[in-house]
């Protein structure tokens, strides 16, 4: 896996690259230097994880052909100081689903991405915390 990266402006925005030829950017808040004009680098990892557990869940609960017609995630990062750096302590995600889904596939669907298959969750493991919750047709499941 490889990315290429190019400075945009004379501060901090940045064209990224993958091998397949898509696109991103990246800046930094106008606060410290940047001009907002894209997410930070910390917002991606939360957009990994985001993704990264997406991608599983869906994926899971198709194999067990259930009928997903809605899915969005809610991603919250806490950060702490460390030295100079802040890196996340904890990264809590809430998982909507609608649909005609068994609560329990989905509650094992997102144990199995999450502690098991997520790649972004689990490089982040060392040092944060991933927590989820799931809900179900606006029921949470326990």
């Amino acid at each position: 896996m490889k990315i290429q990266l190019k400075r945009i402006d004379s501060d901090y925005h940045f064209e990224l690259t993958n091998e397949r030829g898509h696109v991103a950017h990246i800046d930094s808040k106008a606060a410290v230097g940047g001009h907002d004009l894209a997410p930070s680098p910390m917002e991606y990892v939360l957009m990994g994880v985001a993704g990264c557990s997406s991608i599983d869940i869906i994926s899971i609960l198709k194999k067990q052909r259930q009928e997903i017609t809605d899915y969005r995630a809610e991603i919250d990062g806490s950060r702490v100081k460390v030295g100079e750096a802040t890196p996340f302590k904890e990264i809590s995600v809430t998982v909507y689903l609608e649909g005609d889904i068994s609560p329990a596939k989905a509650k094992k669907a997102a144990k199995l991405s999450f502690e098991k298959y997520c790649s972004v969750s689990k490089t982040l493991e060392p040092t944060a915390t991933v927590v989820y919750k799931i809900v179900v047709n606006n029921e949470e499941v326990v």
